[in-house]
């Protein structure tokens, strides 16, 4: 799940080089931390958080199979 992350982010921000994603797992809990140029985080986040909710909710359907609960961070 990782990889497909890494994927959607890289293909959103303009420095696809610099995209660092970290995985946190804790039980049936799963939390994705993603670090991109200050710039760039408009282009993850999206306008009103909906691309950033859109990867949640994907990424949720997705643990679903596996009984996760998955979470995406995006620090400053």
């Amino acid at each position: 799940m990782k990889a497909l992350v890494e994927t959607i982010v890289r293909g959103l921000v303009d420095h696809p080089d610099e995209v660092q994603i970290d995985e946190d797992r804790r039980g049936r809990y799963l939390t994705f931390h993603v670090r991109v140029r200050e710039e760039d985080r408009g282009h993850v986040i999206g306008r009103g958080g909906s691309t950033a909710s859109a990867l949640r909710t994907l990424l949720n359907g997705l643990g679903q199979r596996d009984r996760l609960e998955v979470s995406v961070e995006i620090p400053d």
